[in-house]
């Protein structure tokens, strides 16, 4: 597993960040879905702040573990192909720091 994003939490319960991998740095902003409508649907919408285009999505789920919730995510652009991962806390003590910790294919 690897961190492919450092994020800051804003008042508003969004994120805003940068998307880095090998081959890609990107501003990033993970935002609520306001027009979410079902439960299959997201949560949140991840859009570039460079040019608003949508790169993903993002769905609040719980540990089976501790119940904790957390944010399941899905990254997809022709640059990277599709990136899964998870919003998880940053190291350290900041509770509005945190990072998108890649989850690689088994």
């Amino acid at each position: 597993m690897a961190t492919i994003a450092n994020l800051t939490v804003k008042a508003d319960g969004s994120f805003e960040g940068t998307l880095a991998t090998l081959n890609v740095t990107a501003p990033i902003a993970i935002v609520s879905n306001g027009r979410k409508a079902k439960d299959s649907e997201p949560d949140y919408r991840i859009v570039s702040r460079k040019n608003g285009f949508e790169l993903g999505a993002g769905w609040k789920r719980f540990s089976q573990n501790t119940g904790a919730e957390y944010v399941s995510v899905s990254l997809s652009a022709p640059e990277f192909g599709t990136i899964y991962g998870n919003i998880a806390n940053a190291p350290g003590d900041d509770p509005m720091k945190k990072v998108i910790i890649w989850n690689p294919p088994s």
